[in-house]
């Protein structure tokens, strides 16, 4: 799976799963700040994530994930 295809699933689970608008996620966009992420959320992408892309999110190395693009890059990391 290649990077752009990360971002796709990621968006789409964002918008359908949680609801966020669309227009709210770009590439530097925060998560908890810009994109309104929170703690409840945090727990559906972890069971999302595992779901679509096969590995569990650790909350620790979760610690350093800022932005949108931070995120794709955790994962693209992960499945690699």
């Amino acid at each position: 799976m290649n990077r752009q295809e990360i971002e796709e699933k990621v968006r789409e689970f964002l918008i359908e799963d949680l609801e966020i608008d669309e227009e709210k996620i770009q590439p530097e966009a925060r998560l908890k700040e810009d994109i309104g992420i929170d703690s409840l959320d945090f727990v559906d992408i972890v069971v999302i994530v595992e779901k679509k892309f096969g590995f569990k999110i650790k909350t620790e190395e979760m610690a350093t994930v800022k932005t949108f693009s931070q995120f794709c890059d955790y994962i693209e990391k992960k499945i690699a």
